[in-house]
């Protein structure tokens, strides 16, 4: 009887020890497939698929990978959507070198019956009027040189930018007379009737110059961008002068101040397509000159690599 006892507890106790062995592996497994499932999820949720589509300018857009499209798979579905930015367009940015050349030409607004503009102008009175200032259009060339522009972003959508910026350069005007005059400062300025027929019968300024100009851009279609905008450019002339060539003469070159302003200030304007063509425009509203005549330089021409 006892014997019975015994073996009825042994039996009891393994399967007691059976059942407890399979809930735990039961557990266990149910444990790895969750934490599985869990990896499987996390792992799906980091698929990605990104489709990069080049920015408006051909490369990555200003506000980072313009037009890009990110495809994530998860066990939750499939999801479609943009792709976040990589890189912002900077508010502030430098370029370096805008160029531009054009031709130069005068609006003159003298008063030719003026007392103190017939005292200045050495010439025979028949010769006292908007004649005498002829310019040969083709040789008056107006350049621009303008080494660091500085650009101030003010808006940024996908179909307009606007920007201000300023920075630092050189203007040079050159007028080619048709006539015989010179420009003589010895004891008073005045213009002379010259005796010798000029080759070349030129006056120069430079000016270091400052420009601050309103730059809009607004987008056409794809990547084409129509580019424009007006400001004001702030200079003075570190040097003005004369060359003229001569048979009777030579080459002749006189650096004076003459009877002309240091000082100029130009309402400019500019106009075109990005990257493919760009005009300037530029009209003096100081005059030209200290006193006597009344003369606006302006010019218009070609801007490469513009803002």
């Amino acid at each position: 009887m006892a014997a019975k006892t015994i073996n009825l507890k042994k039996k009891i106790y393994m399967k007691t020890i059976l059942s407890i062995t399979t809930a735990c592996l039961l557990l266990s497994a149910t444990s790895q497939a969750q934490e599985a499932d869990t990896t499987a999820e996390s792992i799906a949720t980091k698929i990605t698929i990104t489709t990069d589509k080049d920015g408006e300018d051909g490369k990555d857009g200003e506000n980072g990978k313009d037009g890009s499209s990110r495809i994530a798979i998860s066990p939750g579905g499939i999801t479609v959507g943009k792709a976040k930015s990589t890189k912002e367009h900077k508010a502030v940015s430098v370029q370096y070198l805008m160029f531009d050349l054009g031709i130069n030409a005068l609006n003159d607004k003298t008063d030719y019956t003026s007392p103190a503009v017939k005292d200045y102008l050495n010439v025979p009175s028949e010769q006292q009027n908007g004649n005498l200032y002829n310019l040969r259009m083709s040789k008056s060339i107006n350049v621009n040189l303008w080494p660091v522009i500085v650009n101030f972003k003010l808006a940024n959508t996908s179909g307009q930018r606007v920007y201000l910026y300023s920075g630092a350069g050189m203007q040079f005007y050159n007028f080619r007379f048709n006539k015989n005059i010179s420009h003589l400062n010895e004891t008073n300025p005045e213009v002379i009737q010259d005796n010798v027929s000029f080759s070349k019968n030129k006056l120069s300024f430079a000016y270091a110059s400052v420009p601050l100009m309103l730059n809009f851009q607004t987008k056409l279609a794809g990547k084409t961008w129509l580019v424009y905008g007006v400001g004001a450019i702030g200079g003075y002339a570190f040097d003005i002068w004369t060359k003229q060539i001569s048979p009777e003469r030579g080459k002749q070159k006189n650096h004076d101040q003459f009877n002309f302003n240091r000082f100029n200030l130009n309402l400019s304007a500019e106009i075109g397509i990005k990257n493919i063509i760009r005009f300037y425009g530029t009209y003096q509203v100081t005059n030209m000159y200290k006193n006597t005549m009344t003369q606006n330089p302006y010019c218009i021409g070609i801007r490469f690599f513009g803002v």
